[in-house]
């Protein structure tokens, strides 16, 4: 009997697509808080639907299967328990309902438009040219890689297809050529300081665009929600309010890399061979380079409504609307081609997982359970006696700090943004709202540099072996204060000067 159930167990280890022992301890949780009894000033159905979104973050941080796998089944039971709707019909159409949201479709749109940076080799051209031009010196190279993060940022959504899929192949190249390889124990030489520059870039550029990252739009909702809609941070007016913070980030990192994990090799003359090399191989631009070139173009020009501003607001797009004409363009163009679009597996995960997770976190705030878990938040806040400065700071500290608990940024801004923003405007008087606020949208991308699973870039640099787990951990800590207080000091005094707060 025992030798069948350990066959069983065995067979199912090997085929089920999901890994047994995580599967196990989320279903017990979820069991777990099933049994326990509804707090009070909630409904059974809204604790029933905490405990599946509890469940669902659980399973995502502990990987039980592929993202898009887990969000689905969050879908499936959401419409089977019907915790949102007294039928059947009602409860699918809840749980279907954010696949019409616009910013789900954004971001979607965009990595479809950011395949054809990888296939007409426009990323890698752009990143060989600023190694071309700055790559004398191991910093230089630094400062190309996270030149090149900044210019490609705005029109790529997927900060691990930036960082990981265009950004890391060029770091690695440099570092093999200066035999830097993990493999021979050469990796201190050059690559672990080009790939925490690498890794550290990917992270600042996130938070300069709305466009840089997948959950950027979504935090553009929530401020947006928690101010009814009085403040409402436009594509234009957020790249605004982080461009002096974003771009100080930019220029200290990679000297605060050199001095938190120096490369062993300074002077590197034989970089601009290479990437000159590299470019001449390459040839001259092509047409459908080029093409790339005016689509971002394009897209960058109605992104920051400029025709609007120019000729008047009946010009204004939805950056939706936008996304689609320059996707369109591309494929009429033969710049990319339906099956380009078809394959991008990345695109149509990210519709699932994302589509999935911003249903949960609009049905919480529907069912009144971001209301009530932000009540508990403030008023425990309060009965610790801290003034509002020190509360917003508490605030903003547990936001980002408790991104060590999880492996997916999405995740967590999904899980707790809302209800921190929701106590924030609270406790924080109104004139002070716009400081609170951009620091929060600061934090949500500020801490992807906590951990080697903080965002999808992680594992991709962490897994070529250059960076150790400490130090990878000791620089990401100490780069994540750093920033968080760039962003207070230098990021409030612009804000301020803005008319923000």
């Amino acid at each position: 009997m025992f030798e069948r159930i350990k066959a069983t167990l065995l067979y199912f280890d090997r085929a089920v697509p999901f890994r047994l022992k995580p599967a196990i301890v989320t279903t017990l949780f979820l069991i777990a808080l099933l049994l326990v009894p509804v707090p009070e000033g909630l409904t059974p159905k809204a604790w029933g639907l905490v405990a599946i979104f509890l469940t669902t973050i659980l399973a995502i941080i502990l990987k039980v299967m592929p993202i898009g796998v887990m969000a689905m089944m969050a879908i499936v039971i959401v419409s089977l328990s019907q915790v949102t709707s007294t039928s059947s019909r009602g409860a699918v159409a809840d749980a279907l309902a954010s696949f019409a949201n616009p910013l789900i479709w954004l971001i979607v749109v965009a990595i479809l438009i950011s395949r054809g940076l990888k296939k007409t080799g426009l990323g890698s051209r752009i990143g060989l040219i600023f190694i071309a031009l700055l790559g004398r010196r191991t910093i230089g190279i630094g400062y190309g890689l996270a030149i090149c993060e900044l210019v490609l940022a705005p029109f790529t959504p997927s900060n691990t297809a930036r960082g990981g899929g265009i950004v890391h192949p060029i770091m690695r190249s440099i570092a093999t050529a200066f035999d830097s390889d993990p493999a021979k124990g050469t990796e201190r030489k050059i690559g672990t300081y080009l790939a925490l520059v690498n890794m550290h870039a990917n992270t600042i550029t996130s938070g300069m665009f709305v466009t840089a990252t997948a959950p950027n739009p979504l935090v553009v909702d929530y401020v947006a929600r928690v101010t009814n809609q009085t403040f409402h941070l436009t594509w234009t007016t957020w790249a605004l309010c982080m461009l002096v913070p974003g771009l100080a980030c930019l220029v200290l990192m990679p000297l605060a890399i050199a001095r938190l994990s120096p490369p062993e090799m300074r002077v590197t003359p034989h970089a601009v061979e290479y990437a000159t090399a590299e470019l001449r191989r390459m040839g001259p631009v092509t047409a459908s380079e080029k093409v790339m070139i005016g689509t971002f173009l394009l897209l960058l020009v109605l992104w920051a409504n400029l025709p609007a501003l120019l000729f008047g607001p009946a010009l204004t797009l939805d950056p939706t609307a936008v996304a689609f004409v320059g996707l369109f363009a591309l494929i009429i163009t033969g710049t990319i081609d339906w099956d380009d679009v078809l394959s991008e597996k990345s695109a149509w995960d990210t519709l699932i997982w994302f589509g999935a997770l911003v249903m949960m976190a609009e049905q919480l705030n529907k069912t009144g359970v971001i209301a009530w878990f932000s009540n508990g938040l403030r008023d425990g806040i309060l009965a610790a006696g801290l003034g509002w400065q020190a509360a917003a700071a508490l605030l903003v500290l547990l936001f980002v700090f408790s991104h060590y608990f999880f492996a997916s940024t999405t995740a967590h801004i999904s899980a707790m943004m809302l209800a921190f923003l929701t106590v924030g405007v609270q406790i924080v008087p109104p004139g002070y709202h716009g400081l609170f606020l951009l620091m929060m949208v600061a934090g949500s991308t500020i801490m992807m540099t906590l951990t080697h699973y903080a965002t999808g870039t992680s594992p991709i640099i962490f897994g070529s072996g250059y960076v150790m787990l400490g130090a990878w951990w000791r620089v990401g800590f100490l780069m994540c204060v750093g920033e968080l207080l760039l962003y207070a000091l230098l990021g409030g005094l612009w804000w301020k000067l803005l008319g923000y707060w």
